[in-house]
């Protein structure tokens, strides 16, 4: 089965006639690909900048982190030291290399709240760009374009690529790293796995050891898959894991060895030490393991910051940012008061209180913003796994899913086991959800298309993923209830084509497109309507609330 639903471009296609003028029509299609598969990709990715690039009339500024980009504009003291005030006495708990984008737009647009979110619209614009490579290469055009789509409208992906936060910076690297990481596995190319190392690197200058959770996924997925042997396959990771701790700790190293007094304060440390900030407070801390001079990270004492501890620094805000829309003058997020709409607004009421624990990611705001396509990504791994348990050990479907689903797993049991103080957290598993859904679409329409008892389950995908999303949406019940209702009609619609085509043998083709059709649409509706919300500025999160719809924090 693997070579019917894997499609692998040519190392040396054939150029078409005339190709030499080609590679500058940038709308045109490689010869290695269908004419229309270039043009439906800039379509998908001018609406995801449309859809991003929507915020940045009406974007605010993140408090102190937009401080800091100002001092860090007119500063090289406080660029290299993410300084938050002018005087470069103390840092937030943020490396320097976070705010880089947003310096250098500042500095060529000036200093506004939209030339700050700027730089993430453009990150999530390559983001959508580099997942259809990443899954074409893997999977086929179709499933590259899907995934590609799929990523570009999952809410929490679309309200914080139209923010100013680190976390779009954290994901376009990640996308980058994987993409890099598919060469190297391919291949067995050292350099391409080197740049996978450097990806991630600078991932962790945006949001530190949330970049290192993805080498599970790499590391397990190059040591099994590549077409080496293993000595090789240890040494190329070795090689690439000494590049990524280069890159990464460079900050931190240049923090560590630049004596206190010619530095600012490390804030999130109770000892001035970015390694304690960055491993402990911002590390190990979000999961209950405390570090000697870690601040609390869940603020059961209250980090200190400034010059000295227990001292007030000077500069805006004294302190680390506080977190979630409530400490912005937000509505609460999550409060499940059904009583009362937040700030008045009749379609935010929650049906039930947003779960706290290990099913944290399951319902409430944080399912709503990453969720709705479980039930068809875990089918589709499962049943991916399974058809392809028997191929060979460099196959790359069975390698492709063996990452994706070590991914899946990574980030989403860190999540659930710690605290999600920004919803925006959870757009690290974006990546993973669009490339299995966009397989378990393709995988299962051949399935169908082939028949037998393997025929049915796309039908259970369908229902699967109708159910679900009832479910999801019904936390929300008053937020667009005519689309909520218009997505079920439709899908029970595409379960009879596609149960009728099933039953009827002469059943006519069209009647099975009709259902193929149908049936995506209603599975992809309900995430890509919350996410089209954000181009209204009361469904369209803040710097502090990647989320989009009713579970957003504006009002």
């Amino acid at each position: 089965m693997s070579a019917t639903l894997t499609y692998l471009p040519s190392r040396s296609p054939e150029p078409r006639p005339g190709g030499g003028a080609n590679r500058w029509a940038f709308w045109r299609s490689p010869s290695d690909q269908p004419r229309w598969a270039r043009p439906v990709l800039l379509g998908i990715a001018f609406a995801a900048m449309v859809l991003y690039a929507a915020s940045l009339p009406f974007v605010d500024y993140a408090p102190l982190y937009a401080d800091a980009v100002k001092s860090m504009s007119g500063s090289w003291k406080a660029f290299l030291f993410a300084a938050v005030d002018p005087e470069a006495t103390y840092t937030l708990d943020k490396l320097a290399g976070s705010f880089v984008p947003q310096v250098v737009s500042a500095k060529i647009f000036g200093y506004h709240a939209w030339s700050l979110a700027l730089p993430q619209v453009i990150e999530g614009v390559i983001s959508v760009l580099v997942m259809y490579r990443v899954v074409r290469r893997w999977a086929g055009v179709v499933p590259g374009l899907l995934a590609a789509g799929i990523f570009a409208f999952t809410p929490v992906v679309a309200s914080m690529f139209g923010h100013s936060m680190q976390d779009g910076l954290l994901t376009m690297c990640l996308v980058l790293a994987v993409d890099a990481y598919q060469r190297a596995v391919l291949e067995a190319r050292l350099r391409s796995l080197v740049w996978a190392g450097v990806w991630i690197g600078l991932g962790f200058q945006a949001k530190m050891m949330q970049a290192w959770m993805i080498l599970p996924a790499l590391g397990i997925g190059y040591l099994l898959t590549a077409p080496i042997e293993r000595r090789r396959r240890l040494r190329h990771l070795g090689i690439a894991g000494v590049v990524m701790l280069a890159v990464s700790l460079s900050w931190v190293a240049l923090y560590t060895f630049t004596p206190a007094s010619a530095r600012p304060y490390v804030s999130g440390s109770t000892n001035n030490s970015a390694v304690a900030m960055v491993f402990g407070y911002n590390g190990l801390g979000r999961v209950g393991i405390d570090l000697p001079g870690a601040a609390d990270a869940n603020g059961r004492n209250g980090p200190k910051v400034g010059p000295q501890a227990g001292q007030q620094a000077k500069g805006p805000g004294n302190g680390r940012p506080k977190v979630g829309p409530k400490a912005h003058g937000l509505p609460p997020i999550g409060a499940g008061q059904p009583g009362g709409p937040p700030g008045g607004d009749v379609s935010k009421v929650e049906s039930r209180p947003d779960p706290m624990g290990w099913t944290k990611l399951f319902d409430g705001h944080l399912g709503v913003a990453i969720a709705w396509l479980f039930p068809l990504t875990v089918l589709s791994l499962i049943c991916g796994l399974c058809w392809w348990r028997r191929a060979e050990r460099t196959d790359p479907v069975r390698g492709g899913l063996l990452m994706w689903g070590v991914w899946l797993g990574t980030f989403g049991l860190v999540f659930s086991a710690s605290a999600v103080a920004h919803t925006a957290y959870v757009a690290s598993l974006a990546p993973a959800i669009a490339a299995l859904s966009a397989l378990g679409i393709v995988m299962f329409w051949r399935a169908y298309r082939q028949g037998g008892r393997q025929a049915w389950l796309l039908p259970v995908a369908i229902a699967a993923e109708l159910a679900w999303g009832a479910w999801l949406w019904s936390h929300y019940p008053n937020f667009l209830p005519e689309a909520k209702w218009g997505t079920l009609v439709v899908g029970v619609a595409a379960l009879a084509s596609l149960i009728l085509a099933r039953v009827v043998k002469s059943a006519p083709a069209a009647l099975v497109k009709a259902g193929l059709v149908l049936g995506v649409t209603a599975m992809l509706a309900a995430p890509v309507t919350y996410a089209a919300s954000v181009i209204h500025p009361n469904y369209a999160g803040s710097s502090f609330d990647a989320n989009a719809g009713p579970a957003s924090g504006s009002a």
